[in-house]
């Protein structure tokens, strides 16, 4: 990998590209993607970083954690179920041992799960490319072994990131990573391989994380950057084809206060008819059918 770009993909402008057609005619591919995670309350330490600000043992970061798991994904999977969206979960697998009740419940209603590692305190920051190959394997074997189906899609372990990551993943079988957010389509991944792999756009601006806890917005901010986000791709979209995720976290808007502006995008978003609600793989694979291989090729000639 060059030291100074990332060669995982080629710029191909917005204005050279054809439209993407979705299922039934829809503008936009929407999907949901709650990060259901696993934080160890003393996990190993890596020197590249910390996995709490608190000394051992940090009580407030594990106990909210904790309470996602507990509480706001009940809440958060009976909204889902109330719009008709089916989660695609990026799910640390040690999930599947600490709490195989939330695994349960998500298998009951076919929602989709991509692998994000083991434990979201385990970084991919200093290991080698056979122990990050052997994490990889682990994570997708443990989901597997839970739920039935071996995961296609990957976002990184607290997206920590190798030289070897997307390369890793894809030839263990993987189909997309969430790992990248230069785009509002699918594209092509380059991968040492050669296997057929996309990015599926996973957006950190609307992550609620980001919107709660690095930006501090106030829950109806949060609510309405979502419809706004929401209007400009799906009037883009009607001439090119685009893809809005919204990554949530149980922790965050499984919160009381903060529930009612989740659900009140969620009903404006699903009160549309040319919006396409579907999983991660779904657009994966719908992509990786109809448009890879010309995109791939069409980006080659642009380089």
């Amino acid at each position: 990998m060059s030291k100074t770009e990332l060669n995982l993909y080629s710029y191909w402008s917005w204005e050279e590209r054809p439209r993407i057609e979705w299922p039934n005619g829809a503008k936009l591919a929407f999907w949901v993607a709650p990060n259901i995670e696993f934080y160890e309350l003393d996990p190993p330490e890596n020197p590249f970083r910390k996995s709490w600000p608190h000394p051992y043992p940090p009580v407030p970061g594990y106990s909210i954690r904790d309470y996602g798991n507990r509480v706001g994904h009940q809440r958060q999977m009976a909204l889902l179920d109330k719009y008709g969206i089916r989660g695609s979960v990026s799910l640390s697998a040690a999930l599947c041992q600490h709490h195989p009740e939330i695994i349960a419940m998500c298998v009951e209603r076919d929602w989709e799960f991509f692998s994000h590692g083991i434990y979201n305190t385990r970084y991919t920051y200093g290991l080698s490319e056979a122990q990050e190959r052997a994490m990889i394997e682990d994570a997708m074997t443990t989901i597997e072994r839970a739920t039935g189906k071996r995961p296609v899609g990957y976002l990184a372990p607290a997206l920590s990131h190798s030289e070897h990551t997307i390369d890793l993943f894809a030839e263990a079988g993987g189909l997309y990573t969430c790992d990248l957010f230069h785009d509002d389509q699918p594209t092509p991944v380059i991968t040492r391989s050669g296997q057929r792999f996309v990015s599926v756009p996973y957006s950190l601006e609307l992550n609620d994380t980001i919107a709660y806890v690095v930006q501090r917005m106030e829950p109806r901010r949060y609510g309405h950057i979502i419809r706004r986000a929401f209007d400009e791709l799906l009037r883009e979209g009607a001439e090119k084809g685009t893809v809005m995720c919204i990554p949530t976290h149980n922790y965050q808007v499984g919160c009381p206060h903060r529930l009612r502006a989740f659900e009140e995008a969620l009903e404006y978003i699903t009160d549309h008819d040319d919006v396409w609600v579907a999983t991660g793989s779904e657009i994966a694979e719908f992509y990786l059918e109809h448009y890879y291989d010309d995109a791939l090729a069409a980006m080659k000639v642009v380089e």
